[in-house]
């Protein structure tokens, strides 16, 4: 008897083992598992999820996951295809576009020239203008932002003086600004910022950015330039109109416009582009609101002073 109790205490003892090896199996391959399905989130869903323990519920859990990670796959692959072909469709409207849009301008500029024009039709035809003028930027828009979304091409970084940039841009615009009837409040450094930067891109994002300042500035706004913790700031400030309601959060997200009745005109592509720009540069592009003044900054890094003076000699 005693070796029969002796013998079902083996039994139960390597049954319990037996037990304890196969969760301690099946915890590690869940934990396998869910490793593969956070590398799948993180990287791509390309990969199928395996298992190695031989347990039916377990093989079925893997087989239901891989066939969820199959349906997002094609889902993500279906987006991304609708994604280029709504860039490349915005692409080809904007260029097909700007040919009529040129010989309507063009027309009009015939007619303006007219002078047997009345006063009444010269008012008219001003209208005309100023609205293909505003519909020539939009489409404007529309082709640089597809361009800039579908262009993997890197940016030509250079170095750059900021300082000396910013003085020719706001010489360049002063007629504007003038005709706006706004104050500027300029405040550069005595000496000149070199910072990393295609030049183009940059002169572009500043032109934007002057662009929305004389659309909501009233009475006067600031340019200012300041290195800070090696870095370089550059910010474009304006008082905002009583009652302009701003989301400082979406501000450049595609399409956004602040003015809610959309009085203004465009597309509210000009600050997206102002931080397509920026990402493409390294450089960080955001906004902040202090009482009733609205600040735009851009964030980017200095050039190296010791490459640049070895340069030198």
């Amino acid at each position: 008897m005693i070796y029969i109790f002796f013998f079902l205490a083996c039994v139960l003892f390597i049954y319990l083992l037996v037990i304890q090896w196969r969760l301690l199996a099946i915890k590690g391959q869940l934990r396998n598992i869910r490793t593969e399905l956070e590398n799948t989130r993180e990287q791509s869903y390309n990969k199928q999820l395996t298992v190695s323990l031989l347990d039916t519920d377990v093989t079925e859990l893997a087989k239901e996951l891989n066939h969820n990670l199959d349906y997002q796959k094609s889902l993500k692959l279906r987006a991304e295809q609708s994604e280029k072909k709504l860039k490349q469709s915005i692409s080809d409207i904007a260029h097909d576009l700007r040919t009529p849009l040129t010989v309507i301008k063009g027309n009009l500029q015939m007619f303006e020239r007219h002078s047997s024009l009345s006063e009444q039709e010269q008012g008219y035809l001003g209208i005309c203008q100023d609205k293909t003028d505003e519909l020539k930027n939009m489409v404007d828009d529309f082709f640089e932002m597809s361009v800039l979304e579908s262009d993997s091409t890197p940016a030509a970084l250079s170095d750059v003086d900021v300082t000396n940039m910013l003085v020719r841009f706001i010489v360049e615009h002063e007629a504007v600004i003038r005709e706006k009837q706004l104050v500027p409040e300029i405040v550069l450094p005595d000496k000149s910022v070199i910072v990393k930067a295609d030049e183009k891109m940059l002169l572009r994002m500043f032109y934007n950015l002057l662009n929305n300042v004389l659309k909501y500035a009233k009475d006067s706004f600031v340019i200012s330039l300041k290195e800070q913790d090696g870095m370089c700031r550059i910010t474009f400030a304006n008082t905002m109109p009583a009652g302009t309601e701003l989301d400082i959060a979406h501000m450049f997200d595609r399409t956004y416009r602040g003015d809610g009745a959309r009085h203004n005109a465009g597309a509210g592509l000009g600050l997206y582009i102002v931080k397509l720009l920026a990402e493409k540069q390294d450089m960080q592009v955001f906004s902040e609101r202090e009482n009733m003044q609205l600040q735009i900054h851009i964030l980017m890094g200095l050039a190296d002073i010791q490459m640049l003076k070895k340069r030198e000699i």
